[in-house]
């Protein structure tokens, strides 16, 4: 058996993890493994090389992957689905673990209803993917997001400014809400919920008549302001390309916002974006477990023949569930788990 890896999409902390696991664990069957660099790319490029466990040695405790990456889609390419399934069969592949999130794993749920023998591993900074409680990198990008909090709020208090962090989460807010409440923050803003000017100002006020001269915003990249507020309301993006997803790449709501703060209220106002900061290092110990385990889980649903299925961690067991189950709807922040972050905004 010859087991392909590839691993697509935005890089995460514990990707290293996941391939390293796989490897160990198909080894242990007697399997080889053929690592595919940049993603889909790679298997449209014949871009592959063997992997062993000197390849895997020392790789658990670094972030990226050592693959490579893309946000290439097979799929907006003549024949790309046909290319993909014929390569692979050249390369002389028996079955495909794909590593990525809605997109790359949107590509493993087409090609497995061709038959193609490919398994999935939920990989997203975002945790925005159905069916799996979290998914790796989430973990190490929250507690690199309230480092920044911590560090923020000394300036904050010491200057009596309003700080503006801006974090990942494009559809969800999952990161700003882990983040914001374990960093204390004074206010969490997230895509789910359209932001409500008069509801900032009155948090800020609210702080100021209790003698706090500071307050700490926590909002995510994909936040919008209120119609209601803000006619053109829209999200904020860096430019207008788009990429092979149809994604385009959002940044500034947090600028944005600064501005219109400090102009409603005259408190001086800073935005700090922590961009791709969130996606680099080492990845914590649970980032390095959960990879672990779904990379070990990943190699025994192949041996089980479980294709077109993704690994999941449902309270503390991992499983398996259709990938489409994991690619058909976004999972979002619910209105209880708000209700928990809105006790602190006074």
């Amino acid at each position: 058996m010859k087991i392909g890896i590839l691993t697509g999409g935005g890089d995460c902390p514990g990707l290293n993890a996941v391939i390293r696991a796989i490897v160990r664990n198909s080894i242990a069957h007697g399997w080889e493994c053929i690592g595919i660099e940049n993603g889909w790319k790679g298997l449209l490029d014949f871009d592959t090389f063997p992997l062993d466990i000197n390849s895997v040695s020392g790789i658990l405790q670094k972030g990226g992957t050592i693959l490579g990456t893309s946000r290439t889609n097979p799929y907006k390419f003549d024949n790309g689905e046909k290319q993909v399934i014929e390569n692979s069969k050249k390369i002389g592949i028996d079955a495909l673990i794909a590593i990525g999130g809605e997109d790359t794993l949107g590509v493993a749920n087409k090609l497995a209803k061709t038959g193609f023998k490919v398994v999935g591993v939920p990989k997203t900074i975002d945790n925005d993917l159905s069916g799996t409680d979290y998914t790796f990198g989430f973990d190490t990008a929250v507690n690199i997001a309230m480092d920044a909090i911590d560090r923020i709020h000394t300036t904050a208090e010491s200057h009596h400014r309003a700080m503006i962090i801006e974090v990942m989460g494009r559809h969800a807010g999952w990161i700003a809400m882990h983040a914001g409440i374990a960093g204390g923050a004074d206010l969490i803003l997230i895509p789910e919920k359209e932001i409500r000017l008069d509801e900032v100002i009155n948090v800020m006020n609210t702080r100021g008549k209790r003698g706090r001269t500071f307050s700490i915003i926590v909002v995510a990249e994909g936040a919008q302001l209120s119609k209601a507020d803000f006619e053109d309301s829209k999200l904020i993006t860096q430019d207008e390309k788009l990429d092979a997803f149809g994604h385009i790449r959002l940044g500034g709501i947090a600028n944005l916002l600064a501005h219109i703060i400090e102009e409603k209220t005259g408190v001086e106002t800073r935005a700090t974006i922590l961009g791709h900061i969130q996606r680099g290092g080492s990845p914590t110990a649970f980032d390095r477990v959960l990879g672990s385990r779904f990379g070990v889980y990943a190699v025994e649903m192949v041996m089980a023949g479980k294709f077109g299925n993704m690994a999941a961690l449902r309270g503390t067991e991992i499983i398996d569930i259709p990938i489409e189950e994991a690619v058909s709807t976004l999972k979002t922040v619910k209105d209880d788990f708000s209700d928990v972050a809105r006790v602190f905004f006074r």
